[in-house]
């Protein structure tokens, strides 16, 4: 399976956009986003004119490794949501908002996505009382995410529910963290997306 093995630093500089791929590092005043504010390489602190084109690619990039994905499967994400009811970006927006991965970490139970895919792989997460270990699971309304009992009590994931004590899940979303337990109370809508997006320029780069 290919993947990203590159520095998550990297990608946050040449977006011009803290990311959070890092987990508690991005808070933290090792950010290297924070120091260097400016694309990596050479001439990353040169100024140059942005085409339209360069526009809809950066947006389209910025997505992607936000949600920690390789050109392909967000291709397909976006193939998916043309084909279903509504308005095209919004609905690609709440196909990877309901990425069990990204739920995992939405709820609390991990400090980036790539750690939440990482719990997802090796068996820590359940849905409705049975292991997932498919990252690109699609949950549903009324579904129940939990740590696995064993692993709530570990030391890591002491450390995470600590770390993200003050932190409010969105509304389409309910977390007891007492019982490492969250449920879907609804899919997500298009206000519930808190990064800055604007999924019509990923809608214009892909309908060129």
């Amino acid at each position: 399976m290919a993947r990203y093995t590159g520095s998550d630093c990297r990608l946050c500089r040449r977006e011009g956009a803290k990311l959070y791929l890092k987990g508690s590092r991005c808070y933290s005043e090792k950010c290297a986003f924070d120091r260097r504010p400016y694309a990596p390489g050479e001439h990353g602190q040169g100024r140059t004119k942005v085409s339209e084109y360069g526009l809809q690619l950066r947006e389209k990039q910025k997505v992607r490794r936000i949600y920690g994905l390789m050109e392909n499967k967000f291709r397909r994400y976006f193939e998916v949501a043309e084909r279903k009811r509504g308005v095209t970006g919004e609905v690609f927006l709440q196909l990877l908002e309901i990425r069990l991965d990204n739920v995992v970490f939405r709820l609390g139970f991990a400090t980036s996505r790539k750690e939440a895919r990482q719990f997802v792989l090796h068996g820590h997460i359940y849905v409705n009382g049975s292991r997932v270990n498919i990252p690109s699971y699609q949950v549903q309304e009324g579904d129940i995410i939990s740590v696995k009992d064993s692993s709530r009590k570990s030391e890591r994931f002491k450390d995470i529910f600590d770390f993200n004590e003050e932190v409010t899940p969105p509304s389409w979303l309910s977390v007891d963290r007492e019982k490492a337990e969250g449920k879907v109370v609804a899919l997500p809508e298009r206000e519930d997306i808190d990064f800055p997006v604007e999924e019509h320029l990923i809608v214009e780069y892909y309908s060129r």
